[in-house]
């Protein structure tokens, strides 16, 4: 049973659940563990110290407040630091799953952040992009979870089917390339 480990990331305020959620589910005929923990409504995690979540997550989900600038410019440190080349190797061998999501569409009419400006950044950063209301619009939230759930079962795949290194496929490399091993005289 494969376990999948998402943590929301974002400034308080945003519109994240500040919890964690358990849950076991099928997907695709996969029998799921999943685990989705917000950390930074964590009063001591208000700080960008996110060395245990990088390490502990297969992948995030970074939100900020459309009509609040203060938290993009949070969310843009947040994806900028999970990008980082020192954090790339945290808990897998591959690049991690990142959903920017910019939260609170409903309030259009005080919009700060343009829709062009979330896109960019998630260029910028390969990261997927989206907008929604979560006070309106649940199905949209349930299809970027399971999006990244999909995209975080797809790297497990990926990493799987890595060769295998270290000293085994060395000493095929070498058998290969100069025959089979003779003893010392």
């Amino acid at each position: 049973m494969n376990e999948v480990k998402l943590a929301v990331l974002g400034r308080k305020g945003t519109g994240k659940s500040e919890s964690i959620y358990r849950k076991h589910l099928c997907l695709e005929g996969k029998q799921l563990n999943l685990e989705i923990y917000d950390p930074c409504s964590q009063p001591h995690k208000a700080t960008f110290a996110l060395t245990h979540e990088l390490h502990w997550a297969d992948g995030f989900v970074v939100v900020y407040d459309i009509s609040d600038r203060s938290s993009f410019a949070f969310a843009k440190a947040l994806v900028c630091s999970l990008r980082e080349p020192a954090n790339t190797h945290c808990k897998r061998a591959m690049e991690a799953v990142v959903f920017l999501v910019g939260n609170k569409q409903d309030l259009c009419h005080i919009r700060e952040v343009g829709w062009d400006e979330g896109q960019r950044l998630a260029c910028e950063y390969r990261c997927q992009f989206c907008e929604l209301s979560a006070a309106e619009q649940s199905l949209e939230i349930e299809m970027v979870f399971l999006r990244a759930i999909k995209d975080i079962l797809a790297n497990f795949k990926l990493k799987e089917k890595r060769r295998p290194s270290g000293s085994r496929s060395m000493a095929k490399l070498i058998h290969n390339v100069f025959g089979k091993r003779r003893k010392s005289v």
